[in-house]
């Protein structure tokens, strides 16, 4: 019997790759409880979240997905008011503790209160980083990293399609 060739070999590796990748992402944030130390006070099926949310923010929300950077219409947003998940509405940032980070997503120093969000250790691109979630309904809402200003110093990177503005 013929040993598989180099080009077999490749394909069949990335053919395997992409099918664990397809099952180690579907439904990951509809497993947050898990993951997060939940329950959450909101949960839905999968297909409850699709329909609430759209394909976008599903992909965002319950999906971990990072939208491109510069997209949202949140990352230039001045006015005073609040930024709520966009899943279950609960107010998560304010605009106070908002800047310019130039990384091209709404980027702030600190959350509203602490306990309206939660954190886990993310190693999705093969190192650690702090992911943030919503604590009520486990949306995944971006990442903290350190290079943020004071007086905390960190720098709350979340995308704007996981977040409503509703201004003062």
């Amino acid at each position: 019997m013929k040993s598989p060739d180099r080009r077999t070999f490749i394909s069949g590796t990335l053919a395997a790759v992409g099918a664990y990748g397809v099952v180690r992402l579907s439904g990951v944030f509809d497993q947050a409880n898990a993951r997060s130390g939940g329950p959450f006070k909101i949960n839905r099926t999968p297909e409850q979240w699709q329909q609430q949310l759209g394909a976008a923010r599903y992909r965002i929300l319950r999906m971990a997905g990072t939208e491109r950077a510069y997209s949202s219409p949140l990352n230039g947003e001045k006015r005073n008011g609040v930024f709520a998940c966009a899943g279950c509405n609960l107010g998560v940032y304010k605009s106070d503790k908002k800047y310019d980070s130039g990384t091209g997503w709404p980027s702030f120093w600190g959350p509203v209160a602490k306990d309206r969000i939660g954190t886990t250790t993310d190693y999705k691109i093969g190192y650690p980083r702090t992911e943030v979630h919503c604590a009520r309904c486990g949306g995944h809402l971006g990442h903290i990293f350190n290079d943020g200003p004071k007086p905390t110093g960190k720098r709350h990177c979340i995308n704007g399609l996981a977040l409503k503005f509703i201004p003062n």
